[in-house]
């Protein structure tokens, strides 16, 4: 697979809830970081730490919102391996039936089909949001940085 395909399974596959499957997309060794993230994620460094992270602590969302991703725009780098994608997930908030957009941006490495590298950048305010998490979120941004695990 291209670096633009597994990155559309990638998305896809958290849309629709495919945990089980998306484990598969990463190498055995990988990097992935959550720069922007509040929550002070330690970086996921094996295929075994993202099978942990789909199937508990991990983007469980289905319980309040059901999104899509959209507006989808890859850029292809001078590096054949990376990936540029810009795109919203865009969903409802089942409890009110209220829309929402959440932008994001993902920089993957992908070496024979498989991410060893990738940066997820989201907008943690905007899912906190359409979540109705905000007052979590707060609750954490309030923590100081060391217990979150920031640097």
């Amino acid at each position: 697979m291209t670096p633009e395909e597994v990155f559309l399974r990638l998305v896809h596959g958290v849309a629709d809830r495919d945990f089980d499957a998306l484990p598969a997309l990463y190498a055995e060794q990988t990097d992935v970081r959550h720069p922007m993230s509040p929550y002070g994620e330690p970086p996921l460094l094996t295929r075994d730490a993202l099978r942990e992270h789909f199937s508990g602590r991990g983007p469980r969302v289905g319980e309040a919102v059901r999104f899509t991703p959209d507006a989808i725009r890859v850029h292809q780098t001078q590096d054949p391996e990376v990936i540029v994608a810009e795109f919203d997930y865009a969903g409802t908030v089942i409890a009110t039936g209220e829309s929402f957009k959440v932008p994001c941006i993902f920089v993957l490495r992908v070496r024979d089909g498989e991410i060893v590298e990738s940066r997820d950048y989201v907008d943690h305010v905007a899912m906190a949001r359409a979540r109705g998490r905000l007052d979590e979120l707060v609750a954490v941004l309030r923590e100081p940085a060391a217990a979150r695990g920031a640097s």
